[in-house]
């Protein structure tokens, strides 16, 4: 199982399927309340047995078309009791609706087994252009908000097919709901936009918001190399025609990625070596590098302002795809709507954690229960069943957010949670990290050498696809580097609980004209801390220092994303930029430490550090160059937090 979650090629395919359990269901929880500003989480009952869904299910598969004659591959599951009516719930991908044949079926159906057991009608949707679907595919197809007669963007392929669900399948209640993790999540916000009447209820979760600022491909400009090669390599390829059949696998040839990107070197050479100019989408942003319109127009959060059906975002704390996503377009939707039910729950999961594990660790972080378990009987289950079929009071908060470090669900009236105290955690000398600002009145900077040809590693493993431990993994293999710089405070005499947005707010200067800038905020355990994991082979958490979170910004774009600028050689410049979001409480006894540095490699393509178009770069373009953080009272370098109250 481990190596089919791991797969280059199946991973995406994946991120599209139902909770994945092993054996038996997920056990449901029972009597658990939402307080004000906690939720208790009570025993568990004992499991259930395996859902069959051939044995409650028909399944058949239809052709839908579309308003300009285009008809979608669609695969419908209903219940075999056709003595009630039933809702429907739609969940439209890029990734296949596998398996295809009236009689070969899904082992899961819907967002999990709770919900196939609860009765609904199961819809797949291949997507236009993809799989056995007719039409042409675009990557986050751009949202038209004045399309008239035959012209379709994805909101209006969903109303079309809605429209047809609730005419021609027998036995629907004429309420529709949707979902999707991912792609498919991406799917379902377009959807909530000028949407059919009969969609009551969606579930937009880990969605893809902006591909250039925050989500997958890029962060705050920066390219993330490993995930766009080894996803495009199989999402990317032209289909002539419908098919039911993705292409092979990339080979890469060696089970180390550092070694395969290093090798393969400039992002320029990625063509030429591999994937020949086959690749359309890759050719596509290579001719972008900026966030020009090609990029604007594939961001969807503008675009969320007619929103009709209740919704329920859903992210994870250590996603390493798409947690800008679902903060976004909750936080768009909150602001743009006013008086639908709009509500956001974030839990301690990686990308699509939720639905395909119990929520109880990630990695070598424990969560202390099994929060995913919890989420889908107890929070997703009853938000379908109350707008679906108008079952059980709904008593949701604003915002279900799980507390990392204390190990908590906590409630809130918004995010970002109010009555919290910016403050901001700045760098000392000799390593030192305090929310004391620097009294220096000269300057004063701590450096290293940045070179490309040796650039720090984002996971201490050895691996060819970019995992998700590496959220949570221990960053001494980074701290003893000279490359990376490290702060930490003093132990700390009690819990510090930081809650809401994260801003770096750097003071750089270096001997190239460009540079990126990596910031990361860790807990660093106790050296006596126990291991949590009852495995004498796990590793020892005495000493570990936990990635909690990790941006990266790409300093030319410091002052715009639209037109980049380079860097003034030995001049000290500044360089704010988003860390995203975090909830998470160190501990009396633990530490607080930031590292700073320079390359995330292959996490993210390499600097050149030098003020180009990276994406034409080649080879003798890379440069090595010393980078200086200041942290002097006039030059004070530092995180911004939110310190919430205890």
């Amino acid at each position: 199982m481990k190596r089919f979650v791991r797969s280059v090629l199946f991973a995406a395919l994946f991120l599209s399927l139902p909770s994945l359990t092993v054996g038996v269901l997920s056990p449901r929880t029972v009597g658990i309340p939402y307080r004000s500003s906690d939720v208790v989480v009570a025993q568990t009952t004992a499991p259930q047995l395996a859902f069959d869904v051939k044995a409650n299910y028909a399944k058949t598969e239809v052709q839908i078309p579309m308003r300009d004659g285009v008809k979608l591959f669609t695969s419908i599951y209903a219940p075999r009791d056709t003595s009630k009516k039933y809702p429907i719930l739609l969940n439209r991908t890029p990734y296949s609706v596998s398996p295809y044949g009236a009689d070969a079926y899904k082992e899961h159906i819907g967002p999990s087994d709770d919900i196939a057991r609860a009765g609904y009608i199961v819809v797949y949707q291949d997507v236009r252009g993809r799989l056995m679907s007719e039409g042409e595919y675009d990557n986050m197809r751009p949202h038209n908000p004045k399309k008239t007669g035959k012209q379709i963007d994805e909101s209006s392929d969903t109303y079309d097919t809605v429209e047809w669900l609730v005419k021609n399948v027998a036995n629907n209640n004429g309420n529709v709901g949707m979902w999707g993790i991912s792609y498919p999540g991406f799917y379902a916000a377009t959807g909530m936009i000028d949407a059919h009447p009969a969609l009551k209820a969606v579930s937009p979760q880990a969605p893809i918001a902006d591909w250039f600022i925050g989500d997958d491909m890029h962060h705050n400009g920066a390219f993330y190399l490993i995930d766009s090669f080894n996803f495009f390599t199989f999402f990317g390829p032209p289909r002539p025609k419908p098919t039911t059949e993705f292409p092979p696998p990339f080979k890469h040839g060696t089970p180390d990625a550092y070694k395969f990107f290093l090798e393969m070197g400039a992002v320029s050479n990625a063509n030429p070596k591999y994937l020949k100019g086959n690749i359309g989408f890759w050719n596509d942003f290579l001719a972008h590098p900026n966030y020009d319109e090609f990029w604007k127009s594939r961001n969807l959060l503008p675009h969320l302002k007619k929103v009709a059906p209740a919704v329920m975002t859903v992210g994870g704390w250590f996603d390493a795809e798409d947690l800008y996503g679902p903060l976004h377009i909750y936080d768009e939707i909150e602001r743009n709507n006013p008086g639908i039910h709009n509500v956001m729950v974030i839990g301690p999961w990686f990308h699509g954690g939720w639905a395909r594990s119990d929520g109880s660790q990630l990695g070598n972080a424990q969560f202390g229960s099994k929060t995913s378990e919890f989420y889908r009987s107890e929070v997703e289950l009853k938000f379908f069943n109350h707008f679906l079929k108008g079952e059980g009071e709904l008593n949701q908060p604003e915002v279900l957010a799980f507390q990392t470090g204390s190990n908590q669900w906590k409630s809130y009236e918004s995010w970002p949670p109010k009555g919290t105290i910016e403050k901001t955690l700045y760098f000392h000398p000799n390593g030192k990290l305090s929310f004391d600002a620097p009294k220096e009145t000269g300057e004063a900077f701590d450096q290293y050498v940045s070179d490309p040809a040796k650039p720090v590693p984002y996971t201490n493993e050895i691996t060819i696809s970019r995992g998700r431990e590496y959220m949570t993994e221990d960053q001494r293999f980074a701290s003893q580097r000279p490359d990376v710089l490290v702060y930490k405070t003093d132990v700390l005499t009690e819990d510090v609980t930081l809650s809401g947005k994260l801003l770096a707010d750097l003071f750089i200067s270096t001997t190239g004209t460009d540079a990126d800038f990596v910031v990361k905020l860790i807990d660093v355990f106790p050296d006596d801390t126990p291991n949590a994991d009852p495995n004498p082979t796990n590793f020892k958490m005495g000493g570990y220092e936990m990635l909690v979170r990790g941006e990266v910004m790409r300093a030319k774009y410091r002052e715009s994303f639209e037109t980049p600028s380079a860097l003034r050689p030995n001049t000290v410049t500044r360089v704010p930029f988003n860390v995203q979001d975090v909830n998470h409480t160190f501990k009396k006894g633990h530490r607080i430490m930031i590292q700073v540095q320079s390359s995330w490699f292959p996490l993210v393509d390499r600097n050149p550090q030098k003020f180009c178009d990276i994406y034409k770069a080649t080879d003798a373009d890379f440069t090595i160059a010393t980078h200086r953080v200041y942290r002097d009272a006039k030059h004070a370098s530092g995180l911004k937090v939110h310190v919430a109250a205890q």
